[in-house]
């Protein structure tokens, strides 16, 4: 037995049941860590934000954006499958129906109802607002930062690598 682990002999019996998820139950919302989980789910991606807002638009001429979108939506689909995540239908609205100005904004908002909805499955503060990602979206597309800052909040909650399977709290 390590010698640092002052309670490794305590809890022998009760490591095994719950190796994956220490860390998310001892930060669970409701303060109680043997609460067991409603569902399960598959980790989102860690991004930094500055690079998904500026770096890689910057370089791939603004196709990136894209490609992310996509991502976040198929990986929020999969972080909570009890709910209908649509994953290429929003990009394709930026892609095709940019024209229309109305199409995007509703896709915008609605990504971060999305957001809200997996911060509420994760068991955490929801701390996303949709209005919010919607009007930085006119302030030179800081709706991007703001909602994969909010993203990584989930991510940071789980410590868990992407792909991973996670529990979800509500």
């Amino acid at each position: 037995m390590p010698a640092h682990d002052p309670n490794a002999g305590e809890h022998e019996s009760a490591a095994p049941q719950q190796p994956s998820h220490p860390v998310h139950a001892t930060q669970h919302q409701s303060g109680h860590p043997a609460q067991q989980p409603v569902a399960h789910g598959i980790a989102m991606k860690q991004r930094h934000p500055v690079t998904v807002w500026l770096l890689w638009p910057l370089i791939t001429l603004g196709v990136y954006h894209l490609v992310w979108y996509f991502k976040i939506h198929k990986e929020m689909a999969e972080f909570d499958r009890r709910r209908a995540v649509p994953i290429v239908g929003p990009m394709l609205v930026l892609l095709l129906l940019s024209w229309t100005v109305i199409a995007p904004l509703i896709s915008y908002y609605n990504c971060g109802d999305r957001i809200r909805n997996a911060q509420r499955a994760a068991g955490m503060q929801v701390t996303c607002t949709p209005v919010i990602g919607l009007l930085l979206m006119f302030v030179f597309g800081l709706g991007t930062l703001y909602y994969q800052l909010e993203l990584n909040k989930i991510t940071d909650a789980y410590q868990a690598p992407a792909g991973q399977q996670i529990p979800l709290w509500v």
